[in-house]
Parts: C-alpha cells; structure tokens; sequence
C-alpha cells in the first residue's frame, strides 16, 4: 500500500480535493499527513479515529482560543469534519530547531499566554488528550481538579489497569490526598495542556507555531513541566519564561509530579511499558 492509498480522501470536509498526500512524523495517537489540494494550498489534515467524532471541533476551538485569547501562532484552520482538521501548512512541520533564540521566543510566548487567568479551573467542554477524554468539569479547586480529571481519571482504562497493581492504585489515590503539600496552588491560567517539544514547529519565519493542544485552566507549571518531558528543550526557554513570569524554586521537584498525569495517559494507551511503569512507581516511592 502506497501512502497515498493510505490516505482515505472520504474523511474530508465536502469539496476538497487532495492531489497528494504524505505522512507528517509523529502522530502517535491519531494519523497526520501533508497534503497538496487540487488548487495548489498545502494543508495538514490530522485523521480522527471512530470514537473521537468531535477531536476536530475541539482542536479547531482550542487553538483558535490560543490564538485569540493567548495571543500564541498557531496555524490557521481551514475547515473541518467530524472525522479530519484541516490546517494550513506552516513552515516544513518538521521538528523545532535546537537555536536558543527560537526556543527564548517560545518561553515569552507561553508567559504570555499564562497571564490570562481564570477564577476556575476547568474549560468550557470536555476535550482530548491522545485517545482518551480529557475531563474539563469546571472547579474552583485546583488540587481537587489535578486528582480527579488528570490522574485518577486513567486508572478505569485497560491499558491502566494491564500497568498498575493494586499498589499502584493506592500509591498514587495516596499522592493524590497529598497533592496540597506537594504542589503550590499557583491559580488557574490558560494552558496549551500537551506542551512537550514536539508540538512546537517553526513557522514560515522561523517563529515558534504551536500545534496540537488540550486546551484548560490549570496550573500553569502544568505546561512549563511538560516542556521536561521528554527532554531536549534548551535552558533559553526557561530563562525566558522566568523574565516574564518567575517560576516556584522549586518546579522542577513538582514536575515530576505533575507529569503523572502524561505518565499514566501513556500506560492507558499503550498498557504496560519497562520505562513508564517505573517512573510512575519512582513518583509513588517518593512523594506517597
């Protein structure tokens, strides 16, 4: 099979016409591809699966609300169906570049977004991260918010459940009960929601463009932690950031924490893993 031929041309809004079509790295949870229209435009389409019918809407809404709200570059969206997000094609979409410039002008642009608050945390709707729901319920408080909707809200899936024994479980119900000790209740401010390097692009001008996003209110370290996540970002990032919006002393000792919450989506995807499972074990050894 061709990559083309794996590019179902049905899943576009009415009237698109795709010439070609190639696929764009990355996309774990849901296919993405480059495509050239009929006319000419390049877009990206991003493919939802069967059971997400509304990931499209919702990502259209999110990146139009950073954009607009958060004043951040994101692509522009050029239509939608239940099943396929049409984006206009920015820069290559390949990866971003290792410059400490780029990554300086992300770090003010994600402090900018964050000075957008809200006496809430939570969104207008539910949304996605990867392939699950991304509860959203509106709550004034931020722990309680953090526990129930971005880590005890995985331990019903299969994969989760494959994982984690009953250990486990208790383990991390326990650091949930501990959550205001560990973590500083820093107010509710707009969040990207999955901010790891990879959904940082370079645009046609080589400014930071930020792509797939799981849009709420929440603690703002939230984003900053992702940004530890797999490695890799330059410290002109945070540096950055810290111009506009200083950070706790010590938010580097609460990321691990809150990167429980991408941990335990990870092992509900893709069920037991012999580098996840021990990080999330690490996590429950030391704060629990």
């Amino acid at each position: 099979m061709t990559e083309v031929e794996a590019f179902d041309p049905a899943l576009l809004p009415d009237g698109l016409v795709v010439r070609s079509a190639r696929p764009v790295a990355g996309g774990s949870a849901n296919p993405v591809w480059w495509c050239e229209l009929d006319d000419g435009r390049e877009v990206v389409v991003k493919v939802a699966r069967e059971t997400q019918p509304d990931l499209s809407e919702i990502e259209a809404e999110g990146l139009a609300a950073l954009s607009a709200q958060g004043g951040l570059a994101t692509p522009r969206v050029v239509t939608f169906s239940p099943r396929a997000l049409v984006l206009e094609a920015v820069g290559t979409g390949e990866l971003p570049p290792g410059d400490a410039r780029f990554w300086a002008d992300a770090g003010r642009a994600v402090a900018r977004l964050h000075a957008v608050r809200s006496e809430r945390f939570g969104w207008q709707r539910d949304g996605w991260l990867g392939r699950f729901r991304q509860r959203n319920t509106w709550d004034a408080d931020g722990h309680r918010f953090f526990a129930e909707n971005r880590i005890l809200s995985f331990l019903d899936k299969p994969g989760a459940e494959a994982a984690l024994d009953a250990d486990d479980r208790a383990g991390l119900e326990r650091v949930c009960a501990k959550l205001r000790e560990l973590v500083p209740d820093t107010g509710a401010s707009l969040t990207h929601g999955d901010l790891w390097r990879n959904n940082l692009i370079a645009g046609n001008a080589g400014e930071p463009v930020f792509i797939d996003p799981a849009v709420s209110y929440v603690w703002p370290e939230v984003d900053v932690a992702m940004m530890l996540f797999e490695g890799d970002v330059p410290d002109s990032f945070f540096a950055a950031y810290q111009e506009l919006r200083p950070l706790h002393p010590d938010w580097r000792e609460h990321a691990r924490i809150l990167h429980l919450r991408e941990w335990l989506s990870m092992v509900a995807t893709f069920g037991p893993d012999p580098e996840r499972v021990p990080k999330i074990r690490a996590v429950i050894r030391d704060y629990a």
